[in-house]
């Protein structure tokens, strides 16, 4: 096997944190000596370890707090705490304004296990607490932000500060000692359901906002881990794709934030990705790890997996034989810490500490960049929270409040035809429909939130007593035509007992022959095997079939639809008669066929299965009443019409592994907002979600359109105060906004076409460029004013722009300046954003804003991929948004 050499900052911290202990400390263990340095103190400990001591500081899983069953002894790098009991401590009656004491819970029991790690372990090394913190904890208890998109469209790095600040402060006070945030990959494609955790699609908007979350944290001695290294969004805007992109485009794009939050952020930990990048995974690619980041970037801290991914090399991307072979790969191409999901995996991992798989240098290097980071935290000297400032910090009031502020400048007008919003003062009855107007989502990677106020219930406590608010529901978010049939309509007969659900009988050959390998009752027939087998210890993921046989009770009489939603390849038999046929393999659909049943009667129902290639879905389903649905938009459709205006509140699913294909509302939302639109009353919609929507059916049938995101758990009362007018709209948009999917990927920084950027049938261009949203006031822009319009290659010069707001309301304007080299050596970005600056402006009121250009923002990649100034002129465009640019200059850079 190929060996890597000790990252330079270990080898240094061990010769010479050797040769100070002979000096500091001749007895004793230097390693408990606070007064030593870092380094020292590093060194001794590692000396003193065992291979098995070693392996468990670089393993790191989630832990039931309440279960102590099984805390390994020889330590572990540390836990994601849990608690399935959701005991509440005393602090719900001695602290005022807490809720459920599930803080002061959790403190009590992450201290309880760095107890056992440090008084109760032969060396005493402490855990590292960590959890999932990208807009708030993920508690109970905890405050919830606006999710990490609506964080990114208010364009403000300083409330995003101040917004991690809160959350380092909520994390710290239980113990938690890292957080697995933020996410910095780019929406490059926002089909991907993961756009919504991102800061959108451009290098510099999410460098920022990266760099304000992290400082904030690693300042209150939380460590930070940007993820997930280096790009998790394939083509298709499919999550975990592979990536096989030009080390060019890595450069100009992927990396330029993970660098930033290193490197000017101070992150020292760094979470790798699922996918594979030129063909190595990356939680095993050494040009990723160990030559880029460790030695170009220089950085420090250490690396750790996603959850499961060092088992995925050969689970997933079929590059190692087993966990031990991914494991000694992982580690040698710069992987410091194994993530999984169960303690109870340590086993398949450990094997290479002990057999000489990986070099001994390689483990040591890992382990010291764990060591210093718990050396740096103050672990060994004081682990502990206090359990009484955690109830008090968790969920306080001035973390609410600052949670209503970030809401309000997250929401982002996208359209207001006549004036509709503000609403008008002589509105007298609201009719307030949609499936998110009463639920107060959250987003993907969020706690329950404390006290969640809807958008319903903000329009209620904001509209006031003259103004009477009628809600109905209209539709649900998603329509189910097809639903699994429930495992009390399924049974079989097995050994002489009656069982619930269909026996299984599973075969390791796509034909039904021989003897099955296993059999086992299945509730339902309902199944999602796209990463594994129906049993990965007995079956391999492709290349099975299966057999389910047993009784169908019938639900009515008459006829029912029923059918097979999945991948080809299955019969389906009723009473031995073949109903539903789709023997040759082609995709996954939803086949069905009408069958006329008894009430109540017991129908033989057989089903045959086989895939010889894996990643299969399947599930017996049959039709289902519309339960109301068209009840419920009749009734949405009479209160709109009694109303003086009517707010429909639509949303989408998204999320982890839950890509979209098509960006349209899901369900029957369109139809809701049409019908709604087609009482001639105004219509304003309000959408939630964490990406793109296409409305071409009925974004020109409304009169108001508003992205409020997942808005937090205050979000009801800031998108109220918005549709009241007592706050005005200033929120940008991180990513293009497409007319349709046929356009992506789209982005507004592509370089030149080569042609032009239209199809056929369609535009090319946004439907909402990136940066973009309107405002309840106008601003206008001065000519610019260049400090210099020759600047010398290396220097820098400043550029200003007054802006007035010409309206008759307060508001915020975001000033944004973008770039263009008019004449360079390799192709360019048609614009690049490069700064900008979110302003305050009262009626009349003009400010100045102030630009620095510097040697940075110039720099491009030349042939040979080495930073350089060129040059020539530089366009420099100022605007509202990259397509809204209201005024320009030209910089000529000289020798």
């Amino acid at each position: 096997m190929t060996t890597v050499p000790m990252a330079g900052f270990a080898k240094h911290f061990i010769a010479a944190g050797l040769m100070l202990m002979a000096g500091l400390c001749a007895t004793g263990q230097p390693y408990k000596d606070a007064a030593l340095p870092v380094s020292a103190r590093v060194a001794d400990l590692l000396q003193r370890m065992t291979p098995l001591e070693k392996f468990w500081q670089l393993f790191m899983v989630p832990a039931d707090l309440d279960d102590t069953t099984y805390r390994p002894e020889a330590g572990i790098f540390g836990i994601q705490p849990f608690a399935r009991s959701a005991a509440a401590g005393p602090a719900q009656q001695l602290i005022s304004g807490t809720s459920s004491g599930s803080s002061y819970h959790a403190a009590l029991k992450i201290n309880e296990w760095q107890r056992f790690y440090r008084e109760r372990t032969r060396l005493g090394i402490p855990v590292i607490p960590f959890d999932e913190a990208l807009h708030g904890l993920v508690r109970e208890g905890a405050t919830a932000f606006p999710q990490a998109i609506g964080l990114a469209a208010t364009w403000n790095t300083s409330l995003m500060h101040e917004v991690a600040e809160a959350i380092a402060r909520e994390c710290k006070s239980r113990g938690i000692r890292q957080v697995l945030s933020p996410v910095v990959n780019l929406a490059s494609d926002v089909r991907w359901g993961r756009t919504e955790e991102t800061y959108g699609e451009d290098p510099f908007l999410a460098s920022e906002m990266g760099v304000a979350y992290i400082s904030a944290f690693e300042k209150a001695g939380v460590i930070a881990t940007p993820k997930h290294f280096v790009a998790n969004v394939g083509h298709g805007g499919r999550d975990s794709y592979p990536i096989h992109y030009s080390d060019r485009y890595m450069r100009e794009f992927y990396y330029p934030p993970f660098e930033a939050c290193i490197r000017r952020a101070g992150a020292r930990s760094l979470m790798t990705a699922y996918n594979s990048f030129d063909g190595t995974p990356c939680t095993a690619s050494p040009a990723l790890l160990n030559q880029l980041l460790k030695n170009e970037w220089k950085f420090g801290g250490f690396v750790i997996s996603d959850a499961g991914a060092t088992g995925g090399a050969n689970v997933l991307h079929m590059t190692a034989g087993d966990y031990a072979e991914a494991t000694a790969k992982s580690l040698a191409a710069g992987l410091d810490v194994i993530f999984q999901s169960d303690i109870k995996h340590h086993s398949l991992f450990s094997s290479p500490f002990h057999d000489g798989s990986v070099e001994p240098r390689v483990i040591d290097s890992a382990v010291a960049r764990v060591l210093r980071a718990k050396f740096e935290l103050g672990l060994f000297e004081n682990p502990y929270a206090d359990p009484l400032e955690a109830d008090s910090v968790n969920g306080h009031p001035d973390h609410r409040r600052l949670a209503k502020e970030a809401a309000r400048e997250s929401v982002v007008l996208l359209k207001n035809a006549r004036q509709a919003l503000p609403l008008s003062r002589a509105v007298r009855s609201i009719a307030v429909t949609g499936p998110d107007a009463a639920e107060a989502r959250l987003g993907g990677y969020s706690g329950p939130g404390n006290h969640k106020v809807s958008i319903l219930e903000g329009i209620r406590q904001t509209a006031g007593k003259n103004v009477k608010v009628n809600y109905a529901p209209g539709c649900r978010r998603e329509s189910v035509e097809f639903a699994p049939v429930p495992a009390e309509n399924l049974s079989c007969v097995v050994e002489g007992t009656t069982h619930q659900g269909l026996l299984g009988e599973y075969f390791n050959n796509i034909s039904l022959s021989g003897q099955p390998v296993f059999r086992r009752i299945d509730q339902q027939i309902k199944f999602q095997w796209t990463l594994f087998s129906p049993d990965p210890e007995k079956l391999a993921y492709d290349f099975y079939s299966a057999r389910w046989t047993g009784k169908l009770k019938a639900p009515v009489n008459g006829v029912v639809t029923l059918g097979i939603d999945g991948n080809d390849g299955y019969r389906l038999y009723i009473d031995d008669k073949l109903i539903l046929e789709s023997p040759v393999k082609q995709t996954r659909r939803v086949l069905f066929t009408d069958f006329r049943f008894q009430k109540d009667r017991l129908y033989d129902i057989r089903i045959e299965y086989y895939e010889p290639t894996g990643n299969a879905w399947f599930s017996l389903v049959w039709k289902v009443a519309s339960a109301n649905t068209d009840d419920e938009m009749e009734k949405a459709v009479r209160m709109a019409k009694k109303s003086d205006v009517a707010i429909v509140v639509v949303g989408i699913e998204e999320g982890e592994f839950r890509d979209r294909a098509l960006l349209s509302l899901p369900g029957r939302q369109e139809e809701l907002i049409e019908r709604i639109s087609a009482t001639g009353k105004p219509v304003i919609v309000i959408l939630t979600g964490g990406s793109a929507i296409t409305m071409q059916r009925w974004m020109d049938k409304v009169h108001a359109i508003i992205m409020a995101w997942y808005p937090g758990e205050a979000g009801g009362y800031a998108v109220a105060e918005i549709l009241f007018g007592l706050y005005t709209p200033a929120g940008r948009l991180p990513f293009s906004w497409p007319w349709h999917e046929g356009q992506l990927p789209l982005v507004y920084n592509h370089k030149p076409t080569g042609r032009g950027d239209d199809y056929l049938n369609i535009t090319g261009q946004a439907l909402y460029p990136f940066g973009f949203g309107l405002s309840y006031t106008s601003f206008d822009y001065s000519e610019p004013v260049l400090e210099k319009e020759r600047l010398t290659a290396g220097n820098s010069a400043w550029v200003s722009v007054r802006v007035t707001n010409t309206g008759s309301r307060a508001g915020d304007e975001v000033v944004q300046l973008y770039l263009r080299d008019e004449v360079a050596s390799v192709a360019r970005p048609v614009s690049e954003l490069k700064a900008f600056s979110r302003i305050r402006l009262e009626p009349d009121e003009t400010k100045e804003v102030r630009f620095l250009i510097t040697p940075e923002m110039l720099t491009l990649l030349d042939k040979d991929l080495n930073k350089v100034v060129e040059t020539g002129v530089f366009r420099i465009m100022i605007g509202a948004s990259s397509k809204d640019i209201r005024q320009r200059a030209f910089l000529t850079v000289t020798q």
